[in-house]
């Protein structure tokens, strides 16, 4: 678990969940709030799950799921600002932090299946 915390996109996604939780805390409606709160720590939670994987298969498979999430985040993150439950600024701040986590998500994907096609030597 310590090599989880030299990962970047892990320490992003943790920041990006506490910050969520943050800015939805004085939110009034809970389903809202519950929704966003919950696919932002996603993110961060299979981040970690699929770090601690032995397989790359497994591994992908929750960094997918992480991706997942991310757009989840995201939406909800634009909905949340059109809907006026968040500051518009702050909204589209966290929804572009969102999307630069889901690019470093597929980075990650790409590089362990990459190494899963290439031959042991």
């Amino acid at each position: 678990m310590d090599a989880l915390k030299d990962l970047e996109v892990w320490r992003r996604a943790c920041r990006l969940a506490v910050d969520v939780y943050r800015l939805v805390s004085v939110c009034r409606d809970y389903g809202f709030r519950d929704q966003l709160g919950r696919s932002a720590l996603s993110i961060a939670s299979n981040i970690a799950e699929g770090y601690e994987r032995d397989s790359a298969k497994d591994r992908v498979h929750f960094l997918r799921t992480a991706r997942g999430s991310c757009s989840e985040t995201w939406t909800q993150l634009l909905i949340g600002v059109e809907a006026g439950f968040l500051e518009k600024a702050t909204g589209l701040e966290k929804s572009e932090e969102v999307r630069q986590i889901s690019k470093m998500v597929f980075g990650l994907i790409a590089h362990i299946e990459k190494e899963a096609r290439s031959p042991r030597s």
